[in-house]
């Protein structure tokens, strides 16, 4: 559980850095927006940071309820990677794609990294292992089907205000790598 409270803790420093520059007006330095490039330290810190206390506290209780499940198969570097890159994918493709309906508000949260957590459980199981291997899928039907659980899962978990295509990224992203025990260290 080491890793998961690492993550928890980065989360809990990085809202105080939050808390103390928007006192004078920069909490929006850590949302990542639209275009990247304009400030591409925003890909890392705004899988960190969080829109409230409530934000906060929801994407912790559910990064404890798979986090801990996960980092059992990996190490505490792989189990970070994965985060970071997990969230950061989520996040891009959250304001790329979202910028396609219109104007794309920023995106902050660890909620896309969480969903590639749970996607990684449901996939990269001895039990889904199993039934894959079974089935025989070509890899485009997996992909097909990773597809239907990552927006199936969002569906299910949607709210307003929510970054729903950062949810389904990270799931598909989660999904696809628990199939390929990306960050399996057995």
């Amino acid at each position: 559980m080491r890793a998961t409270l690492e993550t928890l803790a980065i989360v809990c420093l990085v809202g105080l850095v939050q808390a103390v520059l928007g006192v004078v007006g920069l909490a929006g330095a850590f949302v990542l927006s639209a275009p990247v490039s304009v400030a591409p330290w925003t890909v890392v810190t705004s899988v960190y940071a969080h829109g409230s206390v409530g934000h906060l506290l929801a994407n912790a209780v559910a990064l404890l309820l798979v986090g801990p499940l996960v980092e059992r198969h990996t190490t505490r570097a792989r189990f970070h990677a994965f985060v970071l890159a997990t969230g950061a994918i989520a996040g891009i493709t959250q304001v790329t794609l979202g910028g396609l309906l219109g104007p794309a508000p920023g995106v902050i949260g660890l909620s896309g990294a969480v969903f590639a957590l749970g996607g990684y459980l449901l996939a990269g199981n001895v039990v889904a292992t199993t039934l894959f291997d079974r089935l025989r899928l070509p890899a485009r039907a997996q992909l097909a089907l990773f597809g239907a659980v990552a927006v199936l899962l969002t569906i299910v978990t949607a709210a307003p205000g929510v970054a729903l295509i950062a949810h389904a990224a990270g799931a598909f992203c989660g999904l696809v790598a628990g199939r390929a025990g990306v960050i399996d260290a057995r």
